[in-house]
């Protein structure tokens, strides 16, 4: 049964067209990444299954629903089940480390009780329970200003895990970090996909680490899905046909 329906997907900004009749499905637990070249659509797809932008055009259903005709308090609770990590962490560089990671329960307050930061002890251990998963048990009360960038991106992860999510999507969440601590993210995605059985549908820029970690791959040229299958599917000739002649250096046999 797939718990994500994309079905025609279309989005325009102005008279530019970013997506064009996109159409997939996603399984529960399933790992996919979305990869192609700077424009291809990839953040616009993220951010139209998350409703921070309104699509033009489709249909687009999580866990059954339709995620379109969403509004107020039903879009918020739809919202609440999907995690969100960010390119660029997405934190409140002022507050502590739980702080930040307990903002992943705003979706489940009312607007007084989210205004007041009133939360309960419950939500609190399981903040706790999520960043002792992420290695993060003596940072609890750190300021985030005082993080390394692949630290912020593991709050960023705790936050969204706080959700009680079903699915999490990330947009480009290792393009701003050192090797080494993006195969510590990627690492910590997997295993939160493996262990806690949670869908990631990620988009990267880098074609080796798809290929490494995905199970399933969509590739999207100038706002087209041309491309869906699984790493060993992914030849010289089907990355060309996503990243066009500039793609030589991308290829990984």
């Amino acid at each position: 049964m797939a718990l994500l329906e994309v079905e025609r997907l279309t989005k325009f900004y102005g008279d530019s067209r970013a997506l064009s009749d996109v159409t997939f499905k996603i399984k529960k637990g399933q790992f996919v990444a979305v990869i192609g070249p700077s424009g291809s659509g990839k953040t616009t797809l993220i951010r139209c299954i998350n409703r921070l932008i309104d699509a033009s055009d489709g249909s687009i259903r999580y866990d059954k629903e339709d995620i379109l005709a969403l509004k107020g308090a039903a879009l918020r609770h739809a919202r609440a089940k999907i995690g969100m990590i960010f390119q660029h962490y997405n934190l409140v560089y002022r507050l502590t480390v739980i702080e930040n990671v307990l903002h992943g329960r705003l979706g489940y307050k009312s607007s007084i009780a989210g205004v007041l930061g009133m939360y309960t002890e419950e939500e609190k251990t399981k903040a706790v329970e999520v960043l002792q998963l992420l290695g993060l048990e003596d940072y609890v009360y750190r300021r985030c200003d005082q993080l390394s960038g692949g630290q912020k991106q593991r709050v960023g992860i705790a936050r969204a895990l706080v959700q009680d999510p079903r699915m999490i999507l990330c947009d480009e969440p290792i393009s701003s970090l050192d090797p080494s601590s993006a195969k510590i993210i990627m690492d910590y995605l997997r295993r939160i996909q493996k262990d806690l059985g949670i869908t990631i549908l990620v988009n990267l820029h880098q074609v080796d680490v798809a290929k490494r970690y995905a199970e399933r791959i969509l590739g999207f040229n100038a706002g087209h899905l041309v491309f869906d299958g699984p790493p060993s599917e992914l030849n010289k000739k089907r990355i060309h046909e996503i990243y066009g002649t500039e793609a030589g250096e991308l290829i990984i046999d």
